[in-house]
């Protein structure tokens, strides 16, 4: 074959009305907007197919890798990331004194850069910050080999600048290779603990004094991690977070520091949510927009407008019943972060939602990252999205709603002072709540909790872990904050309720009629009931509803669900309901066209695909008194 001569050039190629048309064809007159046609919460319609002409007047597929705006990466020849691990340093209950906690903090940062860790996140109080606490901690560590990140009490992190450098200095380190950041971030704690920290910004300019001697070490943070984790968007902790570090640049350079060096020491702690491609999509978009933020302040290098991200894995969607799903939610949140290009990511250990995470889960974490790396190559190439028109498309389309995000709060003062009138707050908690509202109707699924949880499974003594942060000061809240609880929360507090009854409530399936039809709302209700902690019985069919009543009651169900076809309620559904004679809660699986025969019968129960599981289960807890 020439070699000019292109494969299949004597075919036309369809347009793209006429693929709509063909999928209209397939879907026999249905609507096709209404069927296949996705509208994101972030407000913008996902397409089932893309084309070349979707990219059409798109310029930021003509850059490079490594180029501005740096969508598609800040690296031009690979994709290595840092593998993180965050370590706490605390003293337990008493128990440990703060020597020790220290000593056992360095062991086990020891223990795993022989694992296959090549970042550290320390974790500690501010009364720990000393010279003597550094040489503890890092002792044996190669800071030029390792990333080094500390987070602690904000009014110390220029203490905690001072000491780092002087501890590089003194052991002859080279201070130009050594990499790390300061948790620097006072706006976190008014999100998180509605206290007014904001004169703590001013400091930034001391910090970023005292860290001159380290240019790779960044110390204005923003946390939108936290936002994730209290279940924003991905439209909301984007278009946030630019704000939150657009409100540092101009604070930092408006005190006279250098746009350049202003930039230079900003760190985004970006979470990632379930959403595979969208969560790719968002990290790219993110890079582009702060690239054309910093832009605006006049840098004398490109290589100013680089973002920085360090990905963490979310708990939002984390559960404690079938806890090990949570492994599968977390390694593709992890993929996504490394196909979008980030600087280095924290793997959430899946049994965090109900206790200290242990060697165990730990290990299996820091493997996520290890396999992808190690086994997939995720490190050898850059922009692996890149050219997607489907990933295109989102990156764009996130990149659009986020902006008009960052317009807004511009508009209305920046993103401090919306953050101290409790505007972003109240917002993140409002979606929070919207989120739970879906869940509860499984509108939003959480696997293993609203469905298909696992129907024997006891919490053992599980309970959901409380939620902790590194505060020093116990002054009283003045300002709205994040409220986020994880989605699964009020599933697992009702499933616990259940486990405390004297008795396990049975859930009994009385199976008639057709078959299709009873096995798939037996399957339905079975699910729908075991996501309260109900043991469910299932059956293959009974002849009489007489007989499937006996039997029932020989089970000692406290819950019997008719489940046939909507044709064949009309027959059974009073019937089966007479029989049991009040025995036993009575539901009808599904909604058919004689509910309201049956209401005037006396059937009150009924479940379906548009019913509100959460308070559905919670009202026959209710009627079973537990």
């Amino acid at each position: 074959m020439a070699k000019d001569k292109k494969l299949f050039s004597e075919f036309t190629a369809p347009s793209r009305q006429e693929w709509i048309d063909k999928i209209i064809v397939d879907l026999k007159g249905a609507d096709f907007d209404k069927k296949m046609v996705w509208r994101t919460n972030e407000g913008f319609n996902v397409q089932p197919f893309y084309r070349r002409e979707d990219l059409e007047g798109n310029k930021a597929t003509d850059s490079l890798p490594g180029e501005f705006p740096f969508i598609r990466g800040n690296k031009r020849d690979n994709n290595v990331w840092y593998v993180r691990q965050n370590i706490e340093v605390c003293e337990d209950d008493g128990n440990t004194d703060a020597t020790s906690a220290v000593k056992a903090a360095n062991s086990k940062a020891l223990d795993i850069l022989m694992k296959g860790v090549d970042s550290l996140g320390f974790h500690f109080a501010g009364k720990l910050v000393s010279r003597e606490t550094v040489e503890t901690l890092l002792k044996d560590i190669e800071p030029t080999c390792v990333e080094l990140n500390f987070t602690t009490c904000q009014g110390k992190c220029a203490e905690l600048a001072k000491i780092l450098v002087a501890y590089f200095k003194d052991h002859g380190y080279d201070l130009k290779k050594c990499e790390g950041s300061i948790n620097f971030d006072p706006i976190r704690k008014i999100l998180k603990a509605g206290k007014d920290t904001s004169e703590k910004i001013a400091q930034a300019p001391a910090l970023i004094e005292a860290l001159k001697e380290l240019p790779a070490y960044r110390c204005v943070n923003i946390n939108s991690v936290a936002l994730v984790n209290a279940g924003a968007y991905i439209y909301q902790e984007l278009g946030y977070a630019l704000a939150w570090g657009n409100e540092y640049l101009q604070q930092m350079t408006d005190a006279g520091i250098a746009a350049d060096e202003a930039a230079s020491r900003i760190k985004f702690n970006m979470g990632i949510g379930g959403n595979y491609f969208m969560e790719i999509a968002k990290f790219r978009a993110a890079r582009m927009l702060w690239a054309q933020i910093v832009k605006q302040y006049n840098p004398e290098c490109d290589s100013s407008c680089m973002m920085h991200i360090c990905a963490t894995t979310t708990t939002y969607n984390q559960t404690m019943f079938d806890s090990y799903v949570n492994l599968l939610r977390s390694q593709t949140e992890t993929m996504s972060a490394a196909l979008a290009n980030v600087e280095s990511i924290v793997v959430t250990p899946f049994d965090k939602p109900y206790e200290t995470p242990n060697d165990f889960s730990e290990r299996l974490a820091r493997n996520q990252q290890l396999l992808l790396k190690e086994e997939a190559h995720f490190n050898k190439i850059v922009d692996v999205a890149g050219g997607s028109y489907y990933v295109e498309h989102l990156t764009q389309a996130i990149a659009e709603q986020a902006w008009k995000l960052f317009l807004d709060v511009e508009a209305n003062g920046g993103f401090l002072a919306q953050t101290l009138a409790g505007t972003v707050q109240d917002t993140i908690n409002e979606t929070n709540k919207t989120r739970h509202a879906n869940a509860a109707k499984r509108k939003e699924f959480i696997l293993g909790t609203n469905q298909f949880p696992n129907f024997t499974e006891k919490s053992e003594g599980k309970r959901p872990a409380a939620r902790c942060c590194h505060c020093c000061s116990d002054e009283a809240s003045t300002i709205s904050h994040l409220e986020g609880s994880r989605m699964a929360s009020e599933f697992e507090e009702l499933r616990l309720a259940t486990e405390a009854a004297k008795k396990q409530p049975v859930a009994f399936m009385l199976t008639i009629g057709n078959l299709a039809m009873r096995q798939a709302r037996a399957q339905f209700s079975c699910n729908f009931l075991a996501a309260a902690g109900y043991k469910v019985i299932d059956n293959l069919g009974f002849a009489t509803v007489e007989e499937g009543v006996e039997a029932a009651m020989k089970a000692n169900a406290d819950i019997v669900v008719l489940c046939s076809s909507d044709d064949e309620y009309a027959e059974y559904a009073i019937p089966a309901f007479k029989a049991l004679g009040g025995r036993a809660i009575y539901i009808v699986a599904g909604a058919p066209a004689c509910m309201e025969d049956l209401k005037a019968a006396g059937i009150e129960n009924f479940i379906h695909v548009r019913s509100n599981q959460l308070e559905t289960l919670r009202q026959f807890n209710k009627m079973l008194n537990i």
